[in-house]
């Protein structure tokens, strides 16, 4: 992520699923504590960047909280086309009247 951090606008937070949501809250969250540990260490380079990460947390944190309370919409998860049932074969017929007759004795 660079400094400003463009690649997460409230607008592309838009077109992200729940769980990838939670996926870049956890890796916003880590990046804040590494920064953080940098900053205590005296290595840090980009002190911007700490502002960058923090509104990138808040902004995820307000995209979910508007999802929750009907604010904002879902995206609706495209779905694989369904596959058609297999057909059955001779020999799987035969099995399974084979365990049916067992069953019935």
């Amino acid at each position: 992520m660079a400094i400003g951090s463009k690649e997460l606008s409230p607008t592309e937070l838009d077109t992200f699923e729940d769980e990838r949501l939670v996926d870049e809250l956890k890796k916003a969250k880590e990046e804040l504590f590494n920064l953080r540990f940098q900053s205590a260490t005296g290595q840090l380079e980009s002190h911007g960047r700490l502002r960058a990460v923090k509104r990138d947390i808040a902004r995820i944190y307000t995209v979910l909280r508007e999802r929750e309370l009907g604010i904002r919409a879902t995206p609706v998860a495209v779905e694989a086309p369904a596959k058609a049932p297999r057909k059955t074969t001779k020999k799987a017929d035969e099995t399974s009247a084979d365990t049916t007759t067992e069953e019935a004795k």
